[in-house]
């Protein structure tokens, strides 16, 4: 055997290298995880089933941020998501797709439907008889939770064109030809208090969590929940809110006057209705029209959720649960709230975004 073969060999085996925390290095046959580093984390909260890694980006090609002022920061996600890391990260993008990205509990479900509307001639028959989940395809569920054991990436891939997919994923683990063939994408922000509260019921029904929303907000404060660090997933966004393919929204924005919006996302993709039909939209649009319509409320997701592990004293719960902005007051310990507030001041130090709470 060569030298030069062996040398290629070793190449080859550091380059499919994961390093762990505790310094380890392990190969994986199955994945190329040469954009990133896997890190085993002992953060898992001990009040859920799911285990966690820490995924950092590492290959910077078309990556669309200056990495010297914004680099990739390591990500909280599902174990189970490290076979998939790759798959999502060449994921296909075509020019006509039409992508949501948000902070989990951001007003994603509102989003999809008022976009899916737009880019389908606001055709209401089929948004009230076909389920917003076979409209919109959540791209990474089914590479997260084991509620969902389909493979979403693949039937992302397999939509009809032209596309809509959703994503909580953090920009770094995007995918990268969403930078490059750059198709539209709304990405919505929403203050950090109310999706901690929002989330925190979201997790006791979808993530069994059942430890008390004092550890949560501890956790969540700690990026050791899902899809954190919640700021910086902002920021990232925040940072290219002048690219022409991207429309910047927030949550509190939406609910303080949703008919102002509207004009802003149908210019975004390049649409043209009435003053009546837009009208027509905004009422359809309303929390209480969406909690009521079968194809937007999810109320078939939070049923199979809860009888997965057969549980009762949930039933209650409405994955459309309140809708409303500072509903972090009524539930959201004083303790917590200067907790919020400091963290948030570090985390946007240097940016001019700013949170809405009104």
């Amino acid at each position: 055997m060569s030298h030069s073969y062996l040398l290629a060999v070793l190449l080859l085996q550091q380059t499919i290298s994961v390093v762990y925390a505790r310094g380890q290095t392990h190969s994986l046959a199955n994945m190329s995880a040469a954009a990133f580093t896997i890190t085993e984390t002992d953060e898992q909260s001990v009040y859920t089933e799911r285990r966690q890694i820490k995924v950092l980006l590492n290959d910077l090609k078309d990556y669309p941020l200056d990495p010297a002022v914004r680099p990739p920061v390591s990500v909280t996600i599902s174990s189970k998501y490290r076979n998939y890391l790759q798959r999502v990260r060449d994921f296909q993008v075509f020019e006509d797709d039409v992508w949501i990205v948000t902070f989990p509990k951001s007003g994603t479900t509102w989003t999809e439907e008022m976009t899916w509307l737009i880019n389908h001639d606001l055709d209401y028959d089929t948004a009230r008889s076909i389920k917003l989940n076979s409209r919109s395809t959540f791209l990474e569920i089914g590479a997260i939770s084991e509620l969902f054991p389909i493979d979403t990436i693949a039937t992302a891939e397999r939509s009809a064109r032209p596309r809509q997919i959703k994503s909580h994923l953090p920009l770094p683990l995007l995918p990268r030809q969403l930078w490059t063939v750059k198709p539209k994408i709304v990405y919505v922000a929403r203050n950090p208090k109310d999706v901690a509260i929002s989330f925190y019921h979201h997790y006791r029904v979808f993530v069994s969590y059942n430890g008390t929303k004092e550890t949560f907000l501890n956790e969540l404060l700690a990026d050791q929940v899902t899809y954190c660090p919640m700021v910086s997933h902002v920021l990232d966004f925040w940072a290219l809110k002048h690219e022409p393919n991207v429309l910047f929204l927030t949550y509190e924005t939406m609910k303080r006057n949703l008919r102002a919006v509207l004009p802003d996302v149908c210019r975004h993709f390049n649409k043209t209705y009435s003053e009546a039909q837009l009208d027509e939209l905004a009422v359809h649009l309303s929390f209480d029209e969406m909690k009521k319509n079968p194809a937007t409320n999810k109320d078939d997701v939070v049923r199979n959720a809860l009888a997965k592990d057969n549980r009762i004293g949930d039933e209650q719960f409405k994955f459309l649960r309140k809708g409303i902005v500072g509903d972090y007051r009524n539930e959201l310990p004083e303790e917590f709230n200067v907790k919020f507030d400091r963290f948030i001041a570090e985390q946007l130090a240097g940016s001019d975004f700013r949170y809405e709470y009104d």
